[in-house]
């Protein structure tokens, strides 16, 4: 078998076993298609999400039920005001020995999981934020100078209340940055609705089945980066990241009016990795254009920091990212083939 061969061979089992997961978190979860497609790229990518919705649009059950279906370990942390970093991460404890001598030993916190849950992230104080955040980019957890590695596939996905701000500690821009992706959880449609009714208010109850395992899931990640991208497309997701700072030429004028700061490199990372999957979710070994366009938002919409204008006329980050997509194609023609 050629190289060609294999690496179709290779995508076309990469799309069928990301189709048996979204159809195995189908089996609970109702609507929500494009978060779902957004949760599973991100964790294929190595990166983690930031969900942001109204409570009680299922945000909880879909970490819980994509935890069963590749049967990882799940953890679930409430962020409250009163939460404590070594809540988090865990902490030394004082143990009696059986001959009375006494020792500090390790007490695993919550971030020990394969998927864990930040539930309301945005309610704990930044000590606290920071403990996460930090274990999220370094993949490892460093108490009283011990250095502990978080097993992987490590993905952290955190929740947030776009509505309710009283008692919140919002996170920093920097902190953010961290996210791969930030998703936008929307109310579901009338059947949609007719269809958790039935599910949740009889007696029969969905069941999710395991699906994939670890191991799968890690070469699906290496995959992934294996994915080539040929330059003229590295470079339209470059040019588009710097389409989002103000004082490019390249800004279109809405980016001018209404931003104060643009992407970091994150975000053309967030893009490039993003663009792999869409590939080989289309049953290709490299990435297109088209495949940038798909991601844009989800990568760069917690990236752009509006100013004093754009906050007090409600400028939506989304507009200003397509804005941002059509001057790069517009201004570099070439770059769509």
């Amino acid at each position: 078998m050629d190289e060609a061969t294999q690496a179709r061979a290779e995508a076309e089992r990469f799309r069928q076993d990301f189709a048996t997961l979204r159809a195995a978190i189908a089996q609970m979860i109702v609507g929500m298609s494009e978060v779902v497609d957004g949760a599973l790229s991100a964790l294929l990518c190595g990166g983690h999400v930031l969900l942001e919705g109204v409570p009680g649009l299922g945000k909880t059950l879909l970490v819980r039920t994509l935890a069963k279906a590749v049967d990882l370990r799940f953890s679930r942390v409430q962020f409250t005001p009163d939460l404590m970093p070594a809540d988090v991460t865990g902490t030394n404890i004082l143990y009696e020995t059986e001959d009375g001598a006494r020792e500090f030993r390790f007490q695993a916190g919550p971030i020990f999981a394969n998927i864990v849950l930040a539930d309301e992230i945005n309610r704990a104080t930044p000590k606290t934020q920071s403990a996460l955040l930090e274990a999220m980019q370094e993949h490892s957890v460093t108490v009283a100078g011990a250095t502990r590695r978080l097993d992987e596939p490590f993905f952290v996905l955190a929740t947030q209340n776009p509505i309710e701000m009283e008692g919140t500690y919002p996170l920093p821009e920097a902190q953010l940055d961290r996210f791969l992706f930030k998703l936008l959880v929307g109310y579901p449609t009338l059947e949609q609705l007719a269809t958790i009714m039935d599910r949740t208010t009889t007696v029969a109850e969905p069941q999710v089945h395991v699906v994939l395992n670890g191991p799968r899931v890690l070469a699906m990640m290496r995959l992934v980066r294996s994915v080539p991208i040929a330059p003229h497309v590295q470079e339209f997701a470059l040019r588009l990241v710097l389409a989002t700072h103000p004082d490019q030429e390249s800004a279109p004028e809405s980016v001018r009016r209404y931003v104060r700061y643009g992407s970091s490199p994150r975000g053309g990372q967030a893009l490039v990795l993003g663009g792999k999957v869409m590939a080989l979710l289309d049953g290709r070994y490299n990435v297109a254009v088209d495949d940038l366009r798909t991601v844009a938002p989800a990568a760069l919409r917690h990236r752009l920091l509006l100013n004093f204008e754009g906050e007090a006329e409600g400028v939506a980050t989304d507009k200003l990212i397509a804005d941002a997509v059509e001057a790069v194609a517009t201004a570099r023609p070439a770059l769509e083939v």
